[in-house]
């Protein structure tokens, strides 16, 4: 079960990360928050492959609504209530995200926002090349790491030396990802991105029936689940 995610319509995907935004919102209490973030565990255990990749996004995740909860509490005149239920709307929302996009690749989205969607064309060129070049700065990062600890310019083991060197870092991150934008960029303009108006596209773009499975059980799961909670 747990391969089936990753062979998922990527489209199918990427919109069940975004409508977790209206679900949340219709999250009012904690019982109906604890019910649909259950229904996500239970699903996830299911169907997501547990990797070292979503055990850091869900970090992330966890570490938005503690602060969350921090801040509301703190300035919300200490409503323990108030304070957790605005954490558990940060994970109601945040959640299915961290879980479903790792597996959403950029050249099949890509596919799938023209063909099926039928955006125009230049948009979604524009959009796949960013996501592509977006993916691969993890990449540009270790290389970049590799390529100072060989010249003998790492951090070392003091704890305090890894501030500038992450500072350092960032920067030529920051440097490389502009000149691989500004490459990228007159390559699509040569080979005439920019100005056709008619465009073909390599791959297809199925729809399969695991595609509708999947859209079916992530916009009850999402939606429906809080919808009915909040009418009941």
């Amino acid at each position: 079960m747990k391969r089936l995610l990753p062979q998922a319509n990527p489209l199918v995907l990427f919109v069940l990360g975004l409508l977790p935004v209206f679900g949340s919102l219709l999250v009012r209490t904690t019982p109906h928050a604890l019910i649909v973030l259950a229904s996500y565990a239970v699903l996830a255990g299911v169907f997501v492959p547990w990797t070292k990749g979503v055990l850091w996004r869900l970090g992330f995740v966890a570490f938005a609504a503690v602060s969350v909860l921090w801040s509301t509490w703190l300035l919300g005149g200490n409503q323990a209530d108030n304070a957790g239920i605005a954490a558990l709307r940060v994970l109601v929302l945040a959640t299915p995200g961290a879980l479903l996009t790792a597996w959403v690749d950029p050249t099949q989205l890509g596919d799938q926002l023209a063909q099926r969607v039928r955006l125009p064309g230049r948009f979604v060129a524009a959009t796949t090349a960013a996501l592509t070049r977006f993916t691969s700065l993890g990449q540009v990062w270790d290389q970049l790491d590799r390529t100072r600890r060989a010249r003998g310019t790492g951090p070392g083991r003091n704890p305090l030396a890894r501030i500038p060197w992450a500072a350092s870092m960032t920067f030529a991150l920051l440097v490389a990802a502009l000149r691989g934008g500004t490459q990228l960029s007159m390559a699509m303009d040569a080979r005439g991105f920019a100005a056709a108006t008619r465009r073909t596209w390599a791959e297809p773009a199925p729809w399969r029936r695991l595609d509708t499975i999947a859209a079916v059980i992530g916009a009850a799961v999402t939606v429906a689940l809080p919808l009915t909670l909040a009418l009941s």
